[in-house]
């Protein structure tokens, strides 16, 4: 657990190294609600298969964010 944690943590500090942190934080979590998007539309949709296109668009539209976008999807994505 400490582990963990103190990897959130470095990885929150280098990603605002060169941006404002009330900034990172916005795109974090509108980051995280792109990605919460995609998983609710994945099991609205209820195909089978239909994983992987929702799991990489959730993955694109969190990234397009920002720094802070991008370390949200890498923190949440699932390791297939």
């Amino acid at each position: 657990m400490k582990l963990l944690t103190g990897l959130v943590f470095c990885s929150l500090v280098l990603g605002v190294s060169s941006r404002s942190f009330f900034s990172f934080l916005g795109e974090a979590f509108d980051g995280a609600r792109d990605m919460w998007r995609a998983y609710s539309d994945m099991r609205e949709a209820n195909y089978i298969g239909s994983d992987k296109y929702f799991h990489a668009r959730g993955n694109y539209d969190a990234a397009k964010r920002g720094p802070g976008g991008a370390w949200a999807a890498e923190v949440i994505r699932e390791d297939d």
